[in-house]
């Protein structure tokens, strides 16, 4: 699987990115919303992992825009986040979000788990 992991938090996108890759997939990371859009419009991806707080444009907003400009293809995306409020989770879905898992809830390999399984559907 060929992923794209957006997050400005530098720690956690290295972690998170280690687990897939030693999971046996293919990453990519983005910064903040227009570093990931750079990427979609270059590169297809199977699945892109957002943060919804984000400098600049939330993951939200990314998520509309890449709806907007017909971006969404084959690609899921799944929102990976510490809002843990269900109008957060509604509006993601809304969006085109396929799933929303909360970081605090979580080990990092029970993230990949539960992004392999909302690919594999």
């Amino acid at each position: 699987m060929k992923l794209l992991l957006v997050d400005d938090d530098a720690f956690l996108r290295d972690m998170y990115a280690t687990k897939f890759i030693e999971s046996g997939h293919q990453v990519d990371t983005a910064t903040d919303a227009t570093e990931a859009m750079r990427s979609i419009k270059e590169a297809d991806y199977d699945v892109v992992l957002l943060d919804m707080i984000m400098p600049g444009m939330s993951g939200l907003d990314l998520l509309e825009e890449i709806k907007k400009l017909g971006l969404t293809n084959s690609t899921k995306y799944v929102v990976l986040s510490n809002q843990s409020e269900a109008g957060d989770q509604s509006a993601a879905n809304e969006a085109g979000a396929v799933g929303y898992i909360i970081k605090a809830e979580v080990i990092p390999s029970e993230v990949v788990k539960r992004v392999e399984e909302l690919c594999s559907k």
